[in-house]
């Protein structure tokens, strides 16, 4: 156990620093994937560490593959491209959880559903955010169908909605790949993933805090100012639940969806 927690924690370094350079992590967000990496590929093994490396790299190369597309809505992004170790947390905190619960429970099956299902929902959520832009048409909200702008808190669309499904598919797919398991589990990771993506729209077009911008006259979700530098003033949703907030929900009832749909069948 000593030697694979010292070789998770050497590669965990590899990546971060590497991820650093490139620039998809800031310095505080290479510390927290260190640590998360250290966790998962140190305590759970080679198997767990490749479903966190196809969650990161691959939203990590739709962010570049369609981060000029995507730029133009900077505005309503709380956050850019770059993570930082809020979003880090956020997106991999509960996952490396269900890795302290794989040691404590070794023998339970359902702390690897828990593990890979958390990844499906941010992973899906992710695929949903950097895709959903290339929608032709404007998105609508979750919650009443109303039409609004590209990159709305709540918004969903065809292309965003696939997205999410490809994207809880694809961990799923790593799941029942590095650990052969039935198409049931397939099915159960790919529905939670998914379900967790879900929960993340309905949150940002409802509970999420959303500001105005009254100098742009935008929607947005930065706080305290918006990306002309000009105050914004909060229009509705709770003011501490913030987006990384949200993922983390989403990433929660992923997980939860996994563990009972794998108990349950």
């Amino acid at each position: 156990m000593l030697l694979q927690i010292v070789i998770g924690f050497a590669v965990a370094i590899l990546v971060a620093y590497t991820a650093y350079r490139a620039g998809s992590l800031s310095r505080g967000g290479a510390l927290a994937a260190l640590v998360e990496g250290t966790i998962i590929f140190g305590l759970g093994g080679w198997q767990w560490a490749v479903l966190l490396l196809g969650f990161f790299f691959s939203s990590s190369l739709l962010t570049r593959l369609f981060g000029k597309k995507k730029s133009t809505l900077d505005e309503k992004f709380d956050k850019g491209g770059t993570r930082d170790h809020d979003q880090v947390l956020a997106n991999g905190g509960v996952a490396s959880f269900f890795v302290l619960l794989h040691l404590a429970f070794p023998d339970a099956a359902w702390t690897w559903a828990g593990f890979a299902a958390s990844l499906a929902a941010v992973n899906a959520d992710t695929w949903a955010t950097e895709l959903g832009v290339l929608n032709p048409s404007a998105p609508r909200l979750i919650t009443n169908g109303r039409a609004v702008e590209k990159g709305t808190s709540g918004a969903v669309s065809p292309f965003g909605t696939l997205a999410a499904g490809g994207g809880a598919a694809f961990i799923a797919l790593l799941a029942i790949l590095v650990i052969p398991a039935s198409f049931l589990f397939f099915v159960i990771i790919s529905f939670s993933g998914l379900l967790g993506a879900m929960l993340d729209s309905l949150l940002g077009a409802t509970l999420q805090a959303i500001y105005h911008c009254p100098q742009c006259d935008k929607e947005t979700e930065k706080h305290p100012h918006h990306k002309c530098g000009a105050p914004t003033v909060q229009i509705r949703g709770w003011r501490w639940l913030n987006n990384d907030l949200v993922n983390v929900a989403c990433a929660v009832t992923g997980a939860l969806s996994g563990v009972l749909f794998f108990l349950a069948v």
